[in-house]
This record gives structure tokens, C-alpha cells and sequence, in this order.
């Protein structure tokens, strides 16, 4: 208990201990929060009708976030692999950055599909075993409980590695890396379940295609590490904690290949619609042609591709992929391109003709932007808020009694002493006190 108390008042004096940069980053986070629930507050009066959704078009800008945001999550494996499997050090010491990251994407993953059920006191109905779903018939449901097992697999593993770093104890492996094991299919589990919930629909044929769960796999392996590489950045210029150059070349040349899958798997994809000439082709061509002058998402997926494109050639060459600035242009181009495509780029076409043939464009009303915009608000603030913990526990910094004399990412080893300073230890030692005056 002395313990507990003595890590709760370190961390809550913390939380009040930074520079003014950090202060202002705190402030303009609960700014969004607060035009969050500002927004939310409108929704919650009148309903989902107030935003851009229909019943044609039911899924929007929540659903895109929610798929956008499970990839992040999905894409903390390619930390953990090197890391824990091939114990790439460089890597290793930024793995818990990571499953933070993956502990925060989930979170906002989960309140996205809150947000889009309109009544978030009935979710409770959405729980196995609890509530009145229809399980195990239900994807729905097993996407919640995938999502949840990867949320509490990355808050285990983070936790228990944290605690043993905070009291100087050594890690019990056969404790930790069951989970560590466990959270790389689990991993690929909660894209893959995301993706059944799409291809599944029969009646959905931009959308009923087996290669859907490797698409989103490999675009969830080009986006999250890309937003890892920005954000380590960030961390090593505005704390202690040292993240190697290599840890993040390392990370890109893994972009590199899944972007170069994603482009694979698309042009799959686009070659089977169009060639084939069917009427199935028709939510592929509006969403990069237009359909009967219908044309709201082409201009927005074409610039998702020359995103995404510009990435992968910044990334494939060595010059550019060694360069901080052109590896820090492809990793936003990535992010921004990867959430067009997987966001309004894959969720509306769906929809788009309606079973009766009708054309209903779907954009995102200002509602729905201002509550979207809360949710990455909190998101960002529970990642900012458990780095004040983790990486103060790392540089050695809070300790469980005080501060480590340890480096910047961990206590120092114990140095062993050479054979000459031995003899000189040794030398010193046998003098007494009164042989002193004589020595002198």
C-alpha cells in the first residue's frame, strides 16, 4: 500500500510538472474536448438525423475513424515482432510506446461505435453474455470482444513490464510473454473481424470481396507505423527518452513492404470490378469517376492515391527514406492518404447505388466533424497523459523510493572493475588510518 501511495503522488506530481509547451498542449487537447461534447450535446437532443447519415447511406464518418483507428491499433504488432521474437534492441526499447498507442486507438475505436448507435446507455445490449445480442451469430459482437482482448493484452503486457521497470525487480518471462505471443494473432484477429463485418454483406459488393482482410491489414501496417515514426520523433525532441535512428529506419523499410502489398491487393480489387463489366462495378466507378454526375468522393480519392503513391516512392528510395525530412512528409502523406481511402473512401461507395438503384451522397456535417474531432481529442490526451508515466519509469527518472542514478532508458549496468583498478582497490583498503601521516 506504501507503494501505491507513493507511485499515485509521483504521478500526480507530474502531471502539473512541464514546460509551458506542455501546458499549452494540455490546453488546446481539452480545447477540442470540449468542442467534442459541445457537438455531441447537439446529437444526443435530436438525434442521429442532425448528421449527414440516412437511411441509405447508415454508416459515415464514425465507422471510417473506427476502421481507420483499428489498423493503428493492429499495426502495434510490427513493434512487438521484432521486438520480443527477433529482440532487435533499438525496437525493443520503444515497444511500449507503442502498445500505449495501440491502448489509445482502441479506445477511440470503441467510442466511434458508441457515438454511431445513437443511444449510447443501450450498448450494454451489444455484450455477450450480458446484454441481448445475437451471439455467436453476430460479428458485431465478436469484433467487441476482439477489440476488448486486445485492449486488455496491451494494458497487461505494458503494465506489468512498467511496474518491474518502477520497483528495479527483473521480469518474470514466463509471466509476460504468454500475452506478448498471444497479442500477434490477436492482433491480426481484431482487423480481420473488422473486415468480416464489411464482406460479409452479401448484398454490398464493394464490399463482398475476399481480399478484404488483407487489404485492410496491410493499409493498417502502412498508417500506424507511420504515425509511430512522427510520434517517437516528437517524444525524443520533447522528454529524455532516446529512440534510436534505427528503431525508426527499421519501422520504415516494414512501410515500405506493406505499402507496396496495399497497392498489390487495390489494384486487385480494381482490375476484378472492371474487367469483369458487371453491374457490381458501379461503387468502384462512382468512387473514382462518378456515377450519373454524382462525383462528391473523386477528387478526394485521387488524392488519397497520389498520397499514398508519393509515400511509397519516398520510402522506397534510400536517400529519401534516411532523410528526416522527406521520411517525415511520406509518414503524414501516409496517414492523411490512408485515412481518405479506409475512411470515406471505403465506407460510403458501400452504399452507393442503394438495393433500388437510388444515388444518396453522404459528406459529414459539421456535427459530426465537431464530435470526431473530441474523440481524437481524448484519445491524444490519454496518450499524453500515460507517457507522463511511462516514460519517466523508463529514463529511470521515478523510481518506486526515489529517483535511479540509471541513463536515459534505464538504470546503468553494474560496471565491473578492470584488474588494475581491483589492485588499486585493494592497495587503498589495506592502509589503516594510521599509516596515513606516513603515506602522505
Amino acid at each position: 500500500m506504501r507503494k501505491i501511495i507513493h507511485f499515485l503522488g509521483q504521478f500526480i506530481r507530474r502531471l502539473f510538472q512541464g514546460p509551458p509547451i506542455y501546458y499549452a498542449w494540455l490546453v488546446f487537447l481539452l480545447g477540442l474536448i470540449g468542442v467534442g461534447i459541445w457537438g455531441y450535446e447537439a446529437q444526443f437532443m435530436k438525434g442521429l438525423a442532425i448528421t449527414g447519415m440516412t437511411d441509405q447511406v447508415s454508416w459515415g464518418f464514425y465507422i471510417g475513424n473506427f476502421t481507420f483507428l483499428v489498423g493503428v491499433a493492429a499495426a502495434a504488432v510490427l513493434l512487438i515482432i521484432p521486438a520480443y521474437i527477433y529482440d532487435f534492441g533499438p525496437i525493443k526499447e520503444i515497444t511500449i510506446l507503442g502498445e500505449i498507442l495501440a491502448i489509445s486507438a482502441l479506445i477511440m475505436a470503441m467510442i466511434f461505435v458508441t457515438l454511431d448507435l445513437g443511444h449510447p446507455e443501450r450498448v450494454w445490449h451489444l455484450l455477450p453474455f450480458i446484454g441481448t445480442p445475437n451471439f455467436p451469430a453476430s460479428l458485431l459482437d465478436w469484433d467487441i470482444l476482439v477489440l476488448n482482448g486486445y485492449l486488455f493484452i496491451n494494458i497487461g503486457i505494458s503494465t506489468y513490464l512498467l511496474a518491474m521497470i518502477y520497483l528495479e525487480k527483473k521480469e518474470v518471462k514466463w509471466l509476460y510473454m504468454p500475452l506478448v505471443l498471444l497479442s500477434i494473432p490477436w492482433a491480426v484477429a481484431i482487423h480481420t473481424v473488422t473486415a468480416y463485418l464489411y464482406n460479409g454483406l452479401g448484398a454490398r459488393p464493394f464490399w463482398n470481396t475476399a481480399i478484404l482482410a488483407p487489404r485492410f491489414l496491410a493499409s493498417a501496417f502502412c498508417s500506424g507505423p507511420a504515425l509511430c515514426i512522427i510520434i517517437f520523433q516528437l517524444v525524443r525532441k520533447f522528454t529524455k527518452f532516446k529512440v534510436k535512428d534505427e528503431a525508426l529506419f527499421k519501422i520504415a523499410e516494414m512501410v515500405a513492404i506493406a505499402m507496396g502489398i496495399n497497392f498489390l491487393l487495390l489494384g486487385a480489387e480494381v482490375f476484378k470490378e472492371l474487367y469483369t463489366d458487371s453491374w457490381h462495378k458501379a461503387p468502384i466507378v462512382y468512387l473514382f469517376a462518378g456515377l450519373h454526375g454524382h462525383t462528391g468522393l473523386v477528387k478526394w480519392i485521387w488524392m488519397a492515391m497520389a498520397f499514398n503513391f508519393l509515400a511509397f516512392l519516398l520510402f522506397l528510395i534510400p536517400v529519401t527514406k534516411k532523410n528526416f525530412v522527406t521520411l517525415n512528409l511520406a509518414c503524414i502523406l501516409i496517414v492523411i492518404g490512408v485515412w481518405l481511402e479506409k475512411g470515406l473512401g471505403f465506407i460510403v461507395p458501400g452504399f452507393i447505388p442503394s438495393p433500388l438503384g437510388e444515388i444518396w451522397e453522404y459528406w459529414p456535417r459539421i456535427t459530426e466533424i465537431m464530435i470526431s474531432v473530441g474523440v481524437w481529442g481524448l484519445g491524444l490526451l490519454i496518450y499524453t497523459l500515460a507517457l507522463k508515466i511511462a516514460i519517466p519509469i523508463e529514463t529511470g527518472e521515478m523510481r518506486v523510493f526515489g529517483a535511479s542514478s540509471g541513463s536515459l532508458n534505464g538504470p546503468e549496468p553494474q560496471q565491473i572493475p578492470t584488474k588494475g583498478q581491483k589492485m588499486v582497490t585493494e592497495t587503498v583498503s589495506a592502509i589503516s588510518i594510521e599509516d596515513l601521516p606516513r603515506v602522505s
